[in-house]
């Protein structure tokens, strides 16, 4: 013999000889602007109960309290037989037998749901001795019976063939709140008896685009979402058929299912993919994020001409590189960067003449033209910022403007795509840099140019902050 013990729920109740699960669930259904919703599907999930609201978003779901009728007989639906304050019962797992029983006030003290076969001492269901009643209910057909009890109190009974013992709580729900061109809307209730007031939201669509993402669109997971990362923090890789060392930085609590920003730090002449991952930290990227961001820093072909100039084998293995990272990591492919300074800017430039389809944007320091493969524009629009020393004999100004030239021709909104006779502000020789962001351009591909006086370099100092890494970081961030 199997042994279950029963659950007594005391509920209190005012009104006379009534079941426990009485109830008035009362609401409004409004929108965001505060106007009601009508005709909105109000379910309580689990008594799979549905009501519909009025005009003015209005709602009543009602359950009445059962009465008790019959206190005398025999029961007949089923296999069921009550004697001497003893229920035998023997159901389908399709029809259970559901005991409530009631002292003399109405307050229910117990409810069960019992499965399969077996008996019921009714009189042990109780904690105090008296009257009670007992409803019995299979289905649509319920008895009564009114039994006493004269002290003994175990709380058990004996079944036999795995008879199931389940309690129902009737006093808790979830709401569920459904409207055509709204948000579904989940409302757990500690209680039925209440009254509420919910809102239905309006679903954020995202606009589309013949080309590119809106801002702030949602995350878009690339292959290696879901996957262990298995990539280590160096390895070697082999594109366009020549093989690169690599640098990777996942972030820490690494999540295999979040879709990661990915930046690329390329390196420049003389430089390294280590300087730029364990010096440069990215050029301080990665100290302003460790948690939301994958950073690679690849290294270029040879040290003195890092970036291969008269050939793509490097666009090919960056093609490459970003397939990969894409397939083995959570990726947010909607937003992969490239950033870099002298010859990893000019590289960074040559990738978004072609690769616009894959980079959302690019921040370059010192960049110019010379001594780099410039393929020709695709003419797709870019994300592009650009800084340069006004006194820059490396990478000349003259130089720095002429990529930013192309990337403006492609970069205005439709029916006006080159916004180039906009004249950018520039550094004039008095206080620190200056930054001027073109206002003729499409919002979703924004233009920064930042000039300062000052010659080649990335790493420049206001105030002991790295100004050019904080602007180049909240460019990054906006999208």
């Amino acid at each position: 013999m199997k042994r279950a013990i029963f659950s007594v729920f005391p509920i209190v109740l005012a009104t006379a000889f009534t079941a426990a699960s009485a109830y008035t669930l009362s609401g409004t259904v409004k929108n965001e602007a505060g106007s009601p919703v009508s005709g909105a599907t109000v379910k309580l999930l689990l008594k799979d109960t549905s009501v519909t609201t009025d005009s003015d978003g209005k709602f009543t779901i009602e359950q009445k309290a059962d009465s008790i009728v019959g206190l005398h007989g025999s029961l007949t639906p089923g296999y069921l037989n009550y004697a001497n304050g003893i229920l035998h019962f023997s159901q389908s797992p399709n029809s259970p037998v559901q005991v409530s029983i009631f002292d003399m006030m109405g307050n229910q003290v117990l409810r069960q749901t019992l499965r399969g076969s077996g008996q019921v001492n009714l009189r042990q269901g109780v904690k105090a001795g008296g009257a009670y009643i007992a409803r019995v209910r299979v289905g649509n057909v319920q008895q009564a019976i009114q039994f006493t009890t004269e002290g003994s109190f175990n709380q058990s009974y004996s079944a036999s063939q795995g008879a199931l013992l389940k309690v129902e709580d009737d006093a808790k729900d979830t709401l569920l709140v459904a409207a055509k061109d709204y948000d579904t809307l989940k409302v757990y209730l500690a209680k039925l008896d209440t009254t509420v007031s919910l809102t239905l939201k309006k679903p954020v669509l995202e606009q589309t685009y013949a080309f590119g993402y809106p801002l702030k669109n949602e995350p878009t997971p690339s292959k290696g979402c879901g996957k262990d990362n298995t990539l280590k923090n160096y390895f070697k890789f082999t594109g366009g058929g020549i093989e690169h060392e690599v640098y990777l930085d996942v972030p820490e609590n690494y999540d295999k299912n979040k879709p990661y920003r990915l930046v690329f730090g390329m390196h420049c002449m003389g430089g390294s993919a280590q300087n730029v991952a364990k010096n440069e930290h990215y050029y301080g990227y990665r100290d302003k994020d460790k948690t939301n961001t994958i950073f690679v820093a690849p290294h270029g072909y040879t040290d003195n001409m890092p970036w291969r100039c008269g050939d793509d084998k490097d666009h090919k293995f960056f093609d490459e590189l970003l397939t990969h990272l894409n397939e083995n990591l959570c990726v947010d492919t909607s937003r992969v960067f490239s950033s870099g300074f002298s010859f990893g800017a000019m590289f960074s430039n040559s990738l978004a003449q072609v690769f616009q389809h894959r980079l959302r944007g690019v921040v370059v320091f010192a960049t110019a033209d010379q001594v780099i493969y410039i393929p020709k524009n695709a003419g797709k629009p870019i994300a592009w910022m650009g800084t340069v020393g006004l006194s820059d004999g490396t990478c000349p100004p003259s130089m720095g403007r002429s990529a930013r030239d192309r990337i403006l021709k492609n970069n205005g909104p439709e029916g006006h795509l080159d916004c180039t006779s906009e004249k950018a502000t520039e550094f004039s020789g008095n206080g620190n840099h200056v930054c001027y962001d073109y206002k003729t351009v499409d919002p979703r591909f924004p233009v920064k140019w930042c000039t300062f006086n000052g010659g080649h370099q990335w790493d420049m100092r206001e105030n002991g902050k790295l100004w050019a890494s904080d602007v180049g970081w909240e460019f990054i961030t906006q999208f």
